[in-house]
């Protein structure tokens, strides 16, 4: 069974076994002197870095393992727009000129994406064939058509499926209705944060792993960022750890609710299934409140992924809940053998809301994406480079917050337990037998 860790080496994940190889990034060798230091190197900080040197300045990223080891390397490869949020309500919450430019921001995430990929040729099997919304239950479909309506209003190209046409696009009789996302897509995670890194070197910024950082301080009207042998000292640092954050500034961990998504993939299916199951070339995810993503990899094999326990678990028994949400939405492919297992982490914030922090006076952090990450991460990076060039607070579609612990943190975890296991009661009685 392949799975993942948390040591230090790259999961033995699906993504990791079809990838191309990896491009070494040594430690940071001595000290450096730079504009801005990065802290992570997954999809926002290798965004962060690349806008930033393509902006001219002078970054050096600190990367603890390899880019990509984390949640950007393991996740389902999913280009998805938008947030949790509906634009009607999000701009109710933020006022019309925030709101509207913060709907404006996650909407056309994916398009920084797939151009990324083109203008920088990463090669990482990308295609935008649109992502499908697939409604589980009747409770859950007043609110996808209004969903639909509200994008619909500003242009984008969404469109509602009935049972029919959303059983014929996802080659399943399991759901109720969909809705079509034509800006969504997919592509392979773990290529295209390799890409990224790729990118960002040759546009001159300095890509380190294996150089974790270790402590953050003070130097001047600057920062010291210290790695094991040498450290970087900047006038700008941006911590892009998200759910990864551990304790190098510890209120950050405080303030997100880390759960583990697990994954399996299916040997290569047989040329009738693979006509059959998503025959299109689009991803899915569904409404359920712990949500089933899915999709089909340029080889034929069929990934599904879910929420499940607390903390990452490499026993199979781990992977119970979505092997059975495999067998039970696509029970024609039963019989193929799941050939891969793999888990990573992903930051979920209180109000579904990603996160924006200047921690100090030019120490930002940013994260938070509630699942969203692949576009949602690319996009921020890019706003954290427009931060680094001095573009004002007023001015970023996402406003900045004061950094808040979530109370009670210590206890999340009975917590979030008690909630996954009621969560998953309230969707297997909403979703009709």
């Amino acid at each position: 069974m392949s799975q993942s860790n948390e040591s230090g080496e790259l999961p033995r994940s699906l993504w990791a076994a079809t990838a191309a190889p990896r491009i070494p990034y040594t430690e940071l060798p001595h000290d450096r002197a730079a504009d801005v230091c990065v802290i992570g190197g997954g999809f926002t900080g290798l965004s962060t870095a690349l806008h930033a040197a393509e902006a001219g300045a002078r970054v050096v990223l600190l990367e603890a393992a390899e880019p990509g080891w984390g949640a950007s390397g393991r996740n389902g490869g999913q280009v998805i727009p938008g947030l949790k949020w509906d634009p009607d309500p999000l701009e109710r919450r933020l006022g019309d000129e925030r709101g509207s430019r913060l709907v404006e921001f996650v909407g056309s995430a994916p398009d920084l994406v797939f151009a990324l990929i083109a203008r920088h040729r990463i090669a990482c099997s990308a295609r935008r064939n649109g992502w499908i919304h697939a409604v589980h239950g009747p409770a859950a479909l007043a609110a996808e058509e209004a969903r639909v309506r509200q994008w619909r209003a500003r242009g984008a190209d969404v469109e509602m499926l009935d049972r029919a046409d959303v059983g014929a696009a996802l080659g399943t009789r399991d759901y109720l209705a969909g809705a079509l996302d034509r800006r969504g897509g997919w592509l392979q995670p773990l290529d295209y944060a390799r890409g990224l890194a790729r990118a960002a070197s040759e546009t001159g910024a300095s890509v380190h792993g294996g150089s974790p950082a270790t402590n953050i301080r003070r130097a001047g009207d600057g920062w010291r960022v210290e790695s094991a042998r040498a450290a970087v000292t900047a006038r700008q640092v941006f911590i892009c750890t998200n759910a990864y954050s551990g304790g190098l500034w510890p209120q950050l961990s405080k303030s997100l609710i880390p759960l583990v998504s697990y994954q399996a993939a299916t040997e290569p299916l047989s040329e009738t299934l693979r006509s059959q199951i998503l025959p299109k070339g689009q991803v899915a995810s569904d409404t359920r409140r712990l949500l089933r993503y899915f999709c089909m990899d340029p080889e034929g094999r069929l990934v599904m992924g879910g929420r499940g326990r607390f903390r990452a678990n490499a026993t199979r028994d781990a992977y119970r809940h979505v092997e059975s949400a495999l067998r039970r939405v696509f029970p024609e492919a039963s019989a193929a053998k799941l050939e891969f297992y793999w888990s990573g982490q992903v930051a979920l914030t209180l109000d579904a809301l990603p996160q924006l922090h200047e921690l100090d006076s030019g120490l930002w952090f940013a994260g938070g994406y509630n699942g969203r990450g692949v576009a949602l991460a690319t996009a921020m990076g890019r706003l954290l480079a427009a931060v680094a060039g001095g573009a004002p607070a007023r001015e970023l579609p996402l406003p900045p917050r004061p950094l808040r612990p979530i109370p009670f943190h210590s206890l999340r975890r009975p917590g979030i337990e008690l909630a996954v296991a009621w969560k998953r009661a309230l969707d297997a009685w909403e979703t009709p037998r």
